[in-house]
C-alpha cells in the first residue's frame, strides 16, 4: 500500500508539475511574436528555477524529467525544443545564471508555485546596458556552449560579446572557447594607447585584434611542403587569399578585403605591402605584413613607412589614420612593448600557428626528402 501511495503522489507531483510548465509555455507563445529570444530565455530560465526546486531541493523521484518531457509533447503536440535533455539544460542555465542575478534582484530569488517568465537577467558589476542587450539576444544553444564550455564567469561574458558581434555560429563558437580567444582579444602589444588619441577609439582598436592568430586553413602537406620553416610570406600569403573569407572570419569583425601586394608610390619609390583591409567600425585602413620568422624591430620601420604614404595618398579625409599589424611566426611580448612605443603610427604586433605544425619527434621518424625521392 505504501508502494501505491508513492507512486501516486509521483503522478499528482509530474500532473502539476507538466500544468505548470505547460501554462508557462503557452503564456511565453503569445508574447514571443514581439521579443522571440529574450522571451524563450526568460521562459527557460523559469522552468529550470521551477525544476532545479522540485528536482534538487524536493524529490520529484527517479526519471521525472524525462516522464515531465514525454507528458508535455502529448499535451502540446508539434512542441519542440523540451526535450529531456533541454529541461536540463534549462535546469544548468539558472543555476550557472542564478547566484549572479539574485545577488542583484532579491524580488526573484523565491520559488513561486508559477513560473516567472518576467525573470530579471544577469548582471554583472559593471554591467552596461549593451551587456544585457547582447545576452538577451544569443540564442539559448550558444548559452548552453558558453556554459558548458568556460567556467570563468567573466569570460563568460567575453564569449557572449564576441559571438554577438562576431555572427559565430555554434561549432565556430566551441572551437573559439577550446582556443582560450577570450585572453587574446585585447593583449596584443600595441602603441594604441599614445598614438590614437580618442581613448574610446583606442580601446575599440586594442580589442578588435588578437595577440595570436590560428590559421587552421593552410594545410602545408596540400601546399607541397614538409619543412614548415622552409614557407615563406608569399606561401602563406597566397594562401591567405585563397581562403579570404575563412582568414576574415578568423581576423575579426567588420573587415573588407581590399587587396594584396597593394601598389604603393612615393617620390618614384614603390612598396607593395602584403594585405590590406578596411575596417567599418574602426573606419580605417588596416594594413597586415607578413613573417614567417622571429619579430625584428625593423618589421616596424617598414610598416612605418606603410602607413605614412596610406595616409598621405590612401586615406579618405572622413577616415581615420591607419592602423599597421606585423603578423609573425614568433614575438617576444615585452620587447615589442619596449620598442613599439617610439613609432608615431598605430602599430601592433601579433604571432600566427599553423594547424599543420608537427611535433618535433614525429618530424624526426619520417624519412628525408631525399629519400623519399630514391625510393620512388
Amino acid at each position: 500500500m505504501a508502494k501505491e501511495a508513492i507512486i501516486r503522489q509521483d503522478t499528482a507531483d509530474y500532473n502539476a508539475a507538466v500544468q505548470t510548465i505547460k501554462e508557462a509555455i503557452l503564456r511565453s507563445q503569445y508574447q514571443a511574436a514581439k521579443l522571440v529570444n529574450r522571451e524563450m530565455l526568460s521562459l527557460y530560465y523559469g522552468i529550470g528555477r521551477y525544476i532545479s526546486a522540485n528536482s534538487r531541493e524536493v524529490f520529484w523521484g527517479t526519471g521525472a524529467i524525462k516522464t515531465i518531457s514525454e507528458r508535455l509533447r502529448k499535451e502540446l503536440p508539434g512542441l519542440k525544443g523540451f526535450s529531456q535533455t533541454n529541461l536540463k539544460y534549462m535546469r544548468i542555465f539558472y543555476e550557472e545564471w542564478s547566484p549572479i542575478i539574485e545577488a542583484k534582484n532579491p524580488k526573484s530569488s523565491a520559488v513561486a508555485d508559477e513560473i516567472d517568465t518576467d525573470s530579471l537577467l544577469p548582471v554583472k558589476s559593471s554591467t552596461t546596458a549593451d551587456d544585457l542587450e547582447k545576452f538577451l539576444n544569443l540564442s539559448f544553444s550558444h548559452h548552453i556552449i558558453i556554459l558548458a564550455e568556460e567556467k570563468n564567469i567573466e569570460k563568460r561574458w567575453k564569449y557572449i560579446s564576441l559571438a554577438i558581434e562576431n555572427k559565430w555560429d555554434k561549432r565556430f563558437l566551441k572551437t573559439q572557447i577550446k582556443e582560450n580567444v577570450a585572453d587574446k582579444y585585447g593583449a596584443m602589444p600595441s602603441n594604441f594607447g599614445v598614438t590614437i588619441k580618442d581613448s574610446r577609439d583606442a580601446i575599440k582598436a586594442l580589442n578588435m585584434f588578437k595577440d595570436e592568430y590560428l590559421l587552421d586553413f593552410i594545410n602545408t602537406e596540400e601546399i607541397g611542403i614538409r619543412d614548415l620553416a622552409d614557407i615563406d610570406e608569399r606561401v602563406v600569403e597566397q594562401e591567405i587569399i585563397h581562403n579570404i573569407k575563412k582568414f576574415i572570419m578568423t581576423f575579426g569583425r567588420d573587415f573588407a578585403f581590399v587587396g594584396n601586394q597593394y601598389h604603393l608610390e612615393a617620390f618614384s619609390e614603390d612598396f607593395f605591402p602584403d594585405l590590406l583591409f578596411f575596417n567599418r567600425e574602426l573606419n580605417c585602413l588596416v594594413v597586415v605584413e607578413l613573417k614567417t620568422g622571429d619579430f625584428k624591430p625593423g618589421y616596424l620601420a617598414q610598416l612605418m613607412t606603410y602607413l605614412r604614404i596610406l595616409d598621405d595618398k590612401v586615406k579618405k579625409p572622413h577616415e581615420n589614420p591607419s592602423i599597421g599589424i606585423v603578423l609573425c611566426k614568433n614575438a617576444n611580448k615585452d620587447f615589442v612593448e619596449y620598442v613599439i612605443q617610439d613609432y608615431a603610427k598605430p602599430m601592433g604586433v601579433a604571432t600566427y600557428r599553423l594547424s599543420e605544425e608537427m611535433p618535433e619527434k614525429l618530424r624526426e621518424a619520417l624519412p628525408d626528402v631525399e629519400e623519399l625521392k630514391k625510393l620512388l
